[in-house]
């Protein structure tokens, strides 16, 4: 079968490889579409932590049952997703429920090899079933689950000013969720045309734009001169992170939900004086994949509307140059892989 495989940052390789023999307690799914995020990025510009070449890429998935065997709700020919975070099930996370933070997670795609791929074996217990959804809307399930999960970790309350730093997929997913709570939504995007899609297609009534000079000053402006209360990083960008703080109200909460690979480096007098709640939220758990379900399947949320560039499978390692770049009005990219 065909795989892309990122062999060094910068250089993809079609190969074919063996396709996989179905394990014990494990079902064998056709790849159908494949969602490109911001993890994928980092790593072909050689930023992702936590990564090492030659890797196949791919973890916001969805596909057809080929291969399973006695597993209650699925049987052959379902379109399903699937958790893309191996998980040792008996670690001090595990025990506490935290499988999206096992002491040793795997992550499709990022710690071992990934969906892009023809067909991919995956454990019984990760499949998520589609109830109705379609395959496009399948591989958009994990991307929002990590937004809904950034949302839970906030503990929003409604009426609160919560920022949100980032207008890519993730930080879409998280402006999404954190509307559902009830949120007063500011965005903070370099990209222009990001923050006229929150506008537009969102609502959101209030945008800044990174790089101005006043932005504290803007958000003081919107919140009273409180400041929010809430700070989401969902940019990965090092220097958005480390700026965050500096952005928050006192007693507030500061969720990094993006990822670079650098130290975080921020003013502790700063900190200590609001007395801040510093936390990170990684990846998501089922009852994220559950929620996200839901409000798809009810319309609340619609993630094909971020959907901006659609790609065949033979044609995607040609996109990565484009869509790395800053500049370009990429917002969320589906790779279709063909039958």
């Amino acid at each position: 079968m065909k795989a892309l495989v990122l062999t060094r940052p910068g250089n993809f390789n079609y190969t074919e490889i063996d396709e996989p023999k179905r394990k014990k307690d494990h079902a064998i799914v056709r790849i159908k579409n494949i969602g490109i995020c911001g993890t994928d990025l980092h790593a072909y510009k050689g930023t992702q932590p936590f990564f090492e070449y030659p890797r196949i890429l791919g973890h916001e998935l969805s596909g057809e049952l080929v291969e399973i065997e006695n597993v209650p709700g699925f049987q052959k020919g379902d379109a399903v997703t699937f958790l893309p975070y191996l998980h040792c099930g008996k670690c001090i996370a595990c025990r506490n429920g935290k499988t999206n933070c096992c002491v040793k997670l795997r992550v499709c795609g990022v710690h071992m090899d990934g969906g892009m791929v023809d067909y991919f074996s995956i454990p019984n217990a990760l499949l998520v079933q589609s109830q109705g959804l379609t395959m496009t809307e399948l591989a958009m399930v994990e991307p929002m689950s990590i937004g809904a999960h950034g949302i839970r970790r906030a503990a929003i309350r409604p009426g609160e000013f919560v920022l949100v730093v980032g207008a890519g997929p993730i930080g879409l997913a998280t402006i999404e969720f954190a509307r559902l709570a009830g949120a007063i939504i500011i965005v903070l995007d370099i990209n222009i045309h990001r923050l006229n899609y929150c506008k537009k297609h969102l609502g959101i009534t209030h945008i800044i734009r990174a790089g101005e000079a006043d932005i504290i000053q803007q958000l003081a402006d919107i919140t009273h001169g409180e400041m929010p209360t809430v700070v989401i990083d969902a940019s990965g960008n090092r220097k958005a992170i480390n700026s965050g703080l500096n952005y928050l109200a006192h007693g507030g909460r500061y969720i990094l939900v993006g990822l670079q690979k650098e130290e975080l480096i921020f003013s502790h007098p700063e900190f200590h004086k609001k007395e801040a709640t510093l936390m990170s939220s990684r990846n998501a758990t089922r009852d994220d994949f559950e929620w996200v379900i839901q409000n798809i399947q009810k319309r609340i949320i619609n993630p094909v509307s971020f959907i901006t560039n659609r790609v065949k499978f033979k044609d995607a390692s040609a996109g990565f140059p484009a869509w790395s770049d800053p500049s370009s009005q990429v917002i969320k990219i589906i790779v279709e892989n063909e039958d």
